[in-house]
């Protein structure tokens, strides 16, 4: 049976176009925070990883939470879409006040002021405007092919945009006059940007009445067959329990119960983690081009590397997807290819050969993209799981994996940096870093990526998620 459709093109351009706005504000903090940090204000790289650290004991509270209170909303905008648009200003606001710390404040106001504006940024706006805009995926269609194909298309955006940020910011800030200024004017300009695209992507689309999510979704009509003839008495309380549990409003707690009692959520989570982190170690590449390759010009290079071949594996991801079957094999598979190529990186970032370093480097993205772009499908199918096994739906706080996983695997990974160049010994703006800072760049830009793109395929190769809803399904039916 063909699947029912909800959404025209502009539709799925118009929600894609949402991670224009969070990567303004994710791509330029992961790529360039660091190197402002150390370089502009001053900060000790060790000092300012240790904050971020902490902060993100504070950011862990809050994406079950932000997830449990979208679950409880009703409005006129609906569950997900209020707290996509409103938080934003938050977002805005503080990323501008992130790279407009006073130069002319001592150590101790400087640490103070970047770890409340950081924490507010991370832990609170970023947090309620990044899982609402996930949880839409699952509010505004229940078309499986829909839904690849927004994760791809808004990863093609999230890419898009991080190529842009990461090959044009360092020239606009020396344009805008180096320095404290530069940086400033900047991030005030990725501000303004992000929160006009986010308006526009939350108008762009609608979510569905709760009729209809209840009405579309096939375990609904599994529950309601669910052992009809083996056991009708259990049958008739089943269904009874079922209509309880409709308008019952689960307590954060009930929540995380049923969240850690999925595995597949666990192991989502996990690999959001990793992926971030595979991203920050890239992210901070700036160091590497700078002191090893000699050419901080060379980031906008191997961004280009990335994104456009990244960028072109989501535009097929969901044909794949639908050729394949599923999304399991193709996912793994393009993680066991990235792994091998992204060893061969090392081995080129070794011999000094830049041009071998860049293909193996596009290599390894083609074969990252499509689980980036499957990615929010594969939640929509955890949640789908969910619901199955245990008659509850909670979309808001299912998708609290992606924020929780972009924000812990984001702000440890940038943490790690700086924990990672002070105990190398970096110099901040020295001419020639010592041989121990050397070894130590080496190690984050060649060797750390390598060894998460290992382990993510080892998470991806348990993620059976698909073929767990079909053996449900199956067992049900019979």
């Amino acid at each position: 049976m063909t699947e029912k459709k909800y959404l025209k093109w502009y539709n799925k351009i118009g929600y894609g176009s949402g991670d224009i706005a969070g990567n303004v504000v994710y791509a330029f903090l992961a790529t360039f925070v660091m190197i402002y940090l150390t370089d502009t204000a001053g900060l000790n790289a060790g000092i300012v990883g240790t904050l971020m650290m902490v902060s993100k004991i504070f950011d862990g509270f809050t994406d079950i939470i932000f997830g449990s209170l979208i679950d409880k909303t009703k409005s006129k905008l609906g569950k997900a879409r209020p707290w996509m648009l409103y938080p934003y200003i938050g977002c805005s606001l503080m990323l501008a006040a992130i790279f407009a710390i006073p130069t002319e404040w001592g150590d101790v106001a400087k640490y103070a002021y970047f770890f409340i504006t950081y924490t507010l940024l991370n832990a609170v706006f970023y947090t309620a405007n990044n899982i609402a805009y996930s949880a839409l995926t699952a509010l505004i269609t229940r078309n499986g092919n829909e839904r690849v194909q927004m994760g791809s298309i808004r990863f093609i955006f999230a890419f898009g945009t991080s190529l842009l940020i990461q090959s044009i910011t360092v020239d606009a800030v020396e344009y805008f006059g180096n320095g404290a200024e530069g940086w400033r004017i900047v991030a005030i300009i990725y501000a303004i940007i992000g929160l006009i695209v986010n308006t526009i992507s939350v108008f762009s689309v609608k979510e569905l009445p709760e009729k209809e999510l209840k009405k579309e979704n096939p375990a609904d009509e599994e529950a309601a067959k669910f052992s009809a003839e083996a056991y009708p008495d259990f049958e008739l309380a089943d269904k009874e329990n079922r209509v309880k549990d409709e308008s019952k409003k689960y307590s954060l707690i009930d929540s995380a119960k049923i969240l850690f009692a999925n595995k597949y959520y666990i192991l989502i989570c996990g690999i959001y983690i990793l992926t971030q982190l595979f991203s920050s170690t890239l992210s901070m590449g700036i160091y590497y081009m700078t002191y090893i390759l000699g050419n901080a010009d060379l980031l906008g290079t191997f961004s280009l590397v990335i994104n456009v071949p990244m960028i072109c594996g989501l535009l097929i991801t969901p044909f794949l997807v639908k050729k394949y079957k599923g999304m399991y094999k193709l996912n793994l598979t393009g993680y066991i290819i990235s792994t091998i190529a992204r060893a061969l990186v090392m081995v080129g970032g070794y011999m000094h050969n830049i041009p071998m370093m860049l293909i193996f480097t596009g290599f390894a993205a083609i074969a990252m993209s499509p689980m980036q772009g499957d990615l929010n499908a594969l939640i929509a199918a955890c949640s789908d799981y969910t619901y199955r096994t245990t008659g509850k739906r909670i979309d808001g706080t299912m998708y609290s994996c992606s924020s929780l996983g972009v924000k812990i695997g984001g702000g440890i990974g940038t943490a790690l940096t700086g924990w990672l160049l002070a105990a190398g010994g970096y110099v901040a703006n020295a001419a020639v870093q010592p041989e121990s800072c050397i070894n130590m760049l080496h190690f984050m830009y060649l060797w750390l990526p390598m060894i998460l793109n290992l382990l993510i395929t080892i998470l991806l190769s348990r993620l059976t998620v698909e073929k767990a809803n079909e053996e449900w399904d199956k067992t049900h039916n019979d």
